[in-house]
């Protein structure tokens, strides 16, 4: 049984309970909100605060947890790091209040910066050679220039749309997160295998993000233009048609680049194009 760490509550909850969703980890819900096992796969999860998840996957209270960077960073427990999730992606940053006049980490000397990450902002500024004074506060840091608690403020940034309603703006990004798959450095052979298949689905899940399977009828004549289009993984699959004149084409395309390869497939005379959404990729 692989035992996983997981935020009790917010953003990141959220996010990463769709991700094992996806992945085949269905909850066995009860009573018990702590622990909770998993039907059909040796997993079971211990929901935590997320500052008190790379701790706990370090001296091994959880085999493995998925946690925002910010925290395994502050932290700096003795967790290795597995793989990047790609979700829940925001900075840690350093704001003033929005009238200040900003021309450099030079602003910040002889200040107070409130923050809930010290050592991080502790080592920045070493780096800078900027000799501010912090205060330390868990919640709410936003306000702190405001009620004349600190000159700044050094916090997570998402949209930035709280750091608008306070006055204040960011001048420094320090960190850019996500969220990260951390685990203990002696896992069994037993748990080491079970995390190499959660790896396997989450890697399969994230490979068919931002891709379409797309199929479309195509002229043989015009079938090395369009193989050059649809590249594929590795090549698109093509399949004869009772019009000996035409073929079937079968390929992945990235989103982003959606309506700029259709439209150039149309003008090479495709028909009939099939665009179906991709839950997961095994390559």
């Amino acid at each position: 049984m692989l035992r996983i760490a997981v935020q009790s509550k917010g953003r990141l909850y959220d996010e990463t309970m769709l991700l094992l969703a996806e992945a085949g980890i269905k909850l066995n819900r009860g009573k018990r909100i702590l622990l909770l096992s998993a039907k059909g796969f040796p997993v079971e999860l211990l929901f935590l605060r997320d500052d008190d998840i790379p701790q706990s996957v370090a001296n091994g209270v959880a085999d493995v947890g998925i946690v925002g960077e910010n925290e395994y960073v502050e932290k700096g427990a003795e967790a290795k790091v597995v793989k990047r999730l790609g979700f829940s992606k925001c900075r840690l940053a350093l704001a003033i209040p929005k009238n200040e006049v900003y021309h450099g980490v030079e602003w910040f000397e002889g200040k107070t910066i409130a923050t809930s990450y010290p050592e991080i902002l502790k080592d920045y500024l070493k780096k800078k050679g900027v000799n501010a004074g912090l205060h330390v506060i868990s919640g709410s840091v936003e306000i702190a220039p405001g009620i004349g608690l600190a000159d700044a403020i050094f916090d997570i940034v998402s949209s930035g749309s709280t750091l608008i309603s306070n006055r204040l703006k960011e001048v420094e990004v320090v960190l850019n997160c996500e969220a990260l798959l951390i685990a203990n450095k002696a896992l069994t052979e037993e748990k080491q295998a079970i995390l190499d298949e959660l790896l396997f689905r989450f890697e399969a899940i994230q490979t068919a993000e931002g891709k379409k399977y797309v199929l479309l009828n195509a002229p043989k004549n015009k079938l090395d233009e369009i193989i050059e289009i649809l590249p594929g993984m590795k090549s698109p699959t093509i399949t004869p048609l009772a019009d000996e004149e035409w073929v079937s084409v079968q390929s992945v395309i990235a989103e982003s680049h959606f309506w700029e390869i259709i439209g150039r497939l149309k003008a090479l005379g495709a028909q009939g194009i099939l665009v179906i959404p991709i839950e997961k990729m095994i390559i």
